[in-house]
């Protein structure tokens, strides 16, 4: 989720990489850095921790007059980074861009190097020393060994030994002039000017210098100067490809061309999950939480889990609940943090308390970690945002890396959140012995491919929800049913549409039906209902059918392949089939785009809804 600029032409880099880091900042970051390449000196590279205000002193005092004349070649070039924390603390050495040792290989990476460890080892035994704790130190180390006078060749053979998810940006002192960039998975944009040339990860960075673009494709090399664009596929093979104008106004291009933040963020999920659990799934198929501040002794010693958590939260820790008992065996509490934090709980120093807050300023969540840390327990965070106060009240942090999210309704902070869950259960089930080693690892398999999945799903869903949204926009209640696994994702569905909507929902454990919400039911009411593969599916097939002789119109997600639930609603939307216990990362997309489109369609402002703060940091 970083932000990455870089500038080639006739005009001093310094101002425009800074402009252009401006206009990333809406993506989020905790740090900045720009290096530019100072003739017949080598690399100028000036970095600060906080917001670009702090960037841009520290530019002053570094004072790169020097940039202020071009090379012989008539040639500027520079690279600039925003950085949102995933290796490594937030500290100046961890800012991009990074170097080599000798300083001539500067790069900037926007995603998650999975196999760094490995490739830092190697690196280690081969006598190189690192100057910080990022993932992405290793790609200038490996572009620096590559290379022999062509910068192109360098970037791809070290692109050939990453494994993950990114976007990079290259220099090198002996190539003035020249900006190389490959692509896997996150984006990477190129712009076309008079003389000069921009790459970056979002148009905004450039928008003002040009609206001529280049998307570079997934696999693809590219490798710009003042006078041209070469794109190569990682194999050398020359690609073709035209620019196109884009007609955005700054705003759109702010939300990656979706009319709505909220849209955009849905339909980031993939990629937050992707740098959520990818690097932290290990080559052997396992799970690898060492980076969290406490030892595995706390998650073998543990006699009993607590999960505390408000609104959004408290639904991805009730997936967890499900997932840590399920998986390994161990006894789980969940509880409303604002509740938790006055009932005198018990707990005790064998118990562990995960508290989950997005912002990491939740109140009420931080009030019930302190309470249960006074008490003796270990408490573990899990949270997004790097330096938060829940990152000082806790024991250990499990970050999640959704970025920013600036849409007041969670999407993809919660699936990030879940997944962290899921991490936690299977590591949980590893070290107690709960699942053999063949079990634990076609569930890694099966949550490495989730990604992909909800792609694809958000795909091909969204156009068939937004018909069904027409259908019951104008709807005056709406009920939610499911079981076990299903529940919270009903929870969580129901959520997003009265919060965005202004929709009365009410959301139920389908057992509990005949309890009292039936009476509910009658012609005009739509009923969501989770029917996703489950050893309970028949259970919540009886529901729904008892739902049907109501009259009541049944809106069901599925797992593909299973016709059953077709039979018995009268809208079907299904969801590629995973694990059962994983199913609720591609079941709550369609309930997430039913509470877009039913809000868009009666008008409302889904990315600021009425009366609704992003972080709730009071009682």
């Amino acid at each position: 989720m970083c932000g990455i600029i870089g500038y080639v032409g006739n005009r001093p880099a310094e101002e425009i990489l800074v402009a252009g880091l401006q206009k990333l900042e809406y993506r989020g970051y905790d740090s900045a850095g720009v290096a530019i390449l100072i003739p017949d000196n080598g690399v100028k590279k000036v970095r600060a921790v906080g917001n670009l205000d702090g960037l841009r002193g520290a530019l002053e005092e570094a004072d790169l007059s020097a940039t202020d004349e071009p090379d012989l070649d008539g040639k500027f070039t520079g690279i600039a980074h925003t950085r949102w924390a995933t290796h490594g603390r937030v500290t100046e050495a961890n800012a991009h861009p990074h170097g080599d040792e000798s300083g001539k290989v500067q790069i900037v990476l926007n995603g998650i190097v999975e196999n760094y460890v490995r490739l830092k080892e190697k690196l280690e035994e081969d006598g190189v020393v690192f100057t910080s704790e990022t993932d992405a130190e290793v790609v200038s180390h490996l572009i620096a060994r590559y290379f022999e006078g062509d910068l192109t060749d360098a970037v791809r053979k070290a692109y050939a030994d990453l494994r993950g998810h990114y976007s990079i940006v290259a220099m090198h002192t002996d190539t003035p002039g020249v900006l190389v960039g490959a692509r896997k998975e996150t984006p990477l944009i190129v712009g076309i000017g008079e003389g000069e040339n921009f790459i970056a990860s979002a148009i905004p960075a450039f928008m003002n210098e040009t609206r001529l673009v280049l998307e570079i494709d997934n696999g693809e090399i590219v490798t710009i100067t003042p006078s041209g664009v070469e794109i190569t596929k990682i194999d050398g093979e020359p690609v073709e490809r035209a620019p196109e104008a884009v007609e955005w106004d700054e705003e759109t291009a702010e939300k990656g061309g979706y009319d709505t933040f909220m849209m955009k963020e849905i339909h980031e999920q993939p990629e937050a999950i992707a740098e959520t659990i990818l690097d932290r799934l290990t080559d052997d198929d396992s799970v690898d939480l060492s980076d969290i501040g406490f030892g595995d002794d706390v998650f073998r010693q543990a006699k009993r889990i607590v999960i505390v958590a408000c609104g959004t939260s408290y639904h991805a820790g009730l997936v967890g609940r499900y997932a840590i008992e399920r998986w390994a065996r161990v006894p789980v509490e969940m509880d409303i943090a604002s509740e938790y934090r006055y009932r005198d709980p018990v707990i005790g120093e064998n118990d562990l308390v995960i508290g989950i807050t997005q912002s990491g300023e939740t109140a009420d969540t931080l009030a019930a970690m302190r309470l249960a840390r006074d008490r003796g327990a270990k408490v573990l965070a899990i949270t997004n945002i790097m330096g938060s106060q829940v990152t000082r009240d806790a024991d250990a942090v499990l970050f999640t890396r959704a970025g920013l999210e600036i849409g007041v309704a969670a999407t993809k902070t919660f699936v990030a959140q879940v997944a962290a869950m899921y991490l936690v259960a299977l590591r949980l089930a590893e070290l107690r012995g709960n699942l053999g080693f063949s079990e634990v690892s076609r569930l890694i398999n099966e949550l490495r491919a989730i990604p992909e999945k909800m792609e694809a799903t958000i795909d091909s869903e969204s156009e068939r929800m937004l018909e069904i949204a027409k259908l019951h926009y104008d709807q005056k209640f709406f009920l939610y049913l499911g079981r076990h696994i299903g529940l919270p994702v009903c929870l969580e569905g129901a959520l997003k549409l009265k919060e965005v909507s202004y929709i009365p929902t009410d959301a139920y454990a389908a057992g509990e039906m005949k309890h009292g919400p039936i009476a509910l039911l009658d012609e005009s009411t739509p009923v969501v209902c989770v029917a996703t593969d489950s050893p309970i599916l028949d259970k919540v097939l009886s529901n729904m059918e008892e739902v049907k002789a109501r009259g009541a119109d049944v809106i069901a997600v599925a797992t593909e392949g299973d016709d059953r639930v077709s039979k018995v609603s009268e809208e079907t939307i299904s969801v590629p089939r995973t694990d059962w216990v994983l199913q609720p990362l591609v079941a709550i997309l369609p309930l997430q785009l039913l509470a877009y489109h039913v809000a868009r369609l009666n008008g409302h402002n889904v990315d600021q809804p009425r009366n609704l703060a992003k972080t709730v940091t009071v009682e």
